[in-house]
């Protein structure tokens, strides 16, 4: 699939340094397995969206599977797979999209443009010094995830 395109960051000190060394750029982090169903559905969005974004964006795939990453996965309470974070001369930015949760995408993205119109809205936010934009996507092209709580 499309992920033998982006790189693939297996260590804690490689994402450190992609967030850390990615200046004036969107850093797009996809955090999955490359053995799901729908992860290989996003790595082929990613990859066929990333020249096209290249101006303004960097993607890469971070592998969940390995233990350095835990922390991460801890940290941003990555509990759904994919899971796409986004930053900006090393800030997190986050997304309002209608959903409970605005640090992450879940799931997958529609459209290879739905994809390319996300990152270039992080992107216009982050130039102005926004640290949360507003989703550009109708809420119907954005993904639902019911979620269950325990004795609750």
């Amino acid at each position: 699939m499309g992920s033998a395109l982006l790189a693939t960051l297996r260590l804690k000190s490689e994402v450190d340094t992609a967030i850390r060394d990615t200046l004036d750029k969107v850093l797009v982090l996809r955090f999955g397995r490359a053995i799901d169903a729908a992860c290989l559905h996003l790595d082929d969005i990613l990859a066929r969206s990333s020249w096209d974004i290249s101006k303004f964006a960097t993607v890469a795939l971070v592998d969940m599977d390995s233990e350095e990453i835990q922390v991460y996965i801890d940290y941003f309470d990555i509990t759904l797979v994919p899971a796409t974070i986004f930053f900006f001369n090393a800030h997190h930015m986050k997304m309002d999209s209608g959903t409970p949760d605005h640090t992450k995408w879940i799931g997958s993205f529609s459209s290879k443009q739905d994809f390319i119109d996300v990152v270039e809205a992080i992107f216009r936010g982050a130039m102005k010094g926004k640290l949360i934009v507003s989703c550009p996507l109708p809420p119907e092209r954005i993904p639902r995830f019911q979620l269950l709580f325990k004795d609750v």
